[in-house]
């Protein structure tokens, strides 16, 4: 079984479709980002960089003690090794979808959290910061429009957690 620490939010989104996608059992818990649980002790011994998501798994492939990811794209990694599903095995595939992966951890989930944040949420508008993350933002999606016009998925012909991670 494998506890499944989220909150609604993109980057817990990623690792639920992949849960459902893998069909492994889980149990989700949830974290209360508004009462502030990511930051209780309990929490940070799960996840050290207090937020979501996180995973323990009860039932790891060597038969071992659980053991706990957190970070979105390795939780995809942990998954998909595990389950032998949405990753290549070959040296290729899977350096492809490593780096897409990689680009949407470093470049398409950060750019758009900190557009959305500055045009939408920040209480005093920074055009500076409102105008350099909308830039970002249309060069990520214009990385990502060149990709998908080459390819039927993400990182070539196959579905993976590639895609998985840049969906929501």
């Amino acid at each position: 079984m494998i506890h499944f620490y989220t909150a609604p939010a993109p980057n817990g989104w990623k690792v639920a479709i992949m849960l459902e996608e893998c069909g492994l059992a889980y149990e989700p818990r949830w974290v209360n980002l508004a009462a502030g649980d990511q930051h209780s002790e309990d929490y940070l011994a799960i996840n050290p960089n207090g937020r979501i998501p996180a995973i323990t798994d009860h039932a790891p492939a060597d038969g071992g003690e659980p053991v706990t990811v957190f970070e979105s794209g390795a939780v995809l990694l942990y998954l998909a090794e595990k389950s032998g599903q949405f990753l290549p095995t070959d040296l290729r595939g899977m350096s492809r979808v490593r780096q897409w992966l990689f680009w949407q951890v470093g470049h398409l989930g950060p750019t758009l959290g900190q557009h959305g944040h500055f045009h939408l949420y920040a209480e005093e508008k920074l055009p500076y910061a409102i105008e350099r993350f909308h830039r970002e933002a249309l060069r990520v999606y214009g990385v990502m429009d060149r990709q998908l016009g080459q390819e039927e998925y993400i990182a070539g012909p196959d579905y993976t957690v590639a895609d998985m991670a840049c969906f929501p």
